[in-house]
């Protein structure tokens, strides 16, 4: 058979990334409930630190209005 008829057939496969790594460890380790239980602190953390960043912007804002310079960080 002459080379240029011969087909290879290559297959690509994408890496996975760190994080679809850890929610395979995560399934494996973990049942659906604790993992949902888990999701969810998660976004509670990030939630609380979200209110926690907008209350003291604002708490800024109101310092500087009022005249009174903002704390030192």
């Amino acid at each position: 058979m002459p080379a240029a008829a011969a087909s290879t057939h290559v297959r690509v496969s994408a890496l996975p990334s760190v994080t679809d790594a850890l929610r395979a460890v995560e399934s494996l380790v973990l049942g659906s409930g604790q993992r949902t239980a888990r999701r969810n602190a998660w976004t509670s953390v990030l939630e609380d630190r979200r209110r926690a960043k907008d209350r003291i912007e604002a708490q800024d804002l109101l310092e500087a209005a009022s005249g009174r310079t903002s704390r030192a960080t």
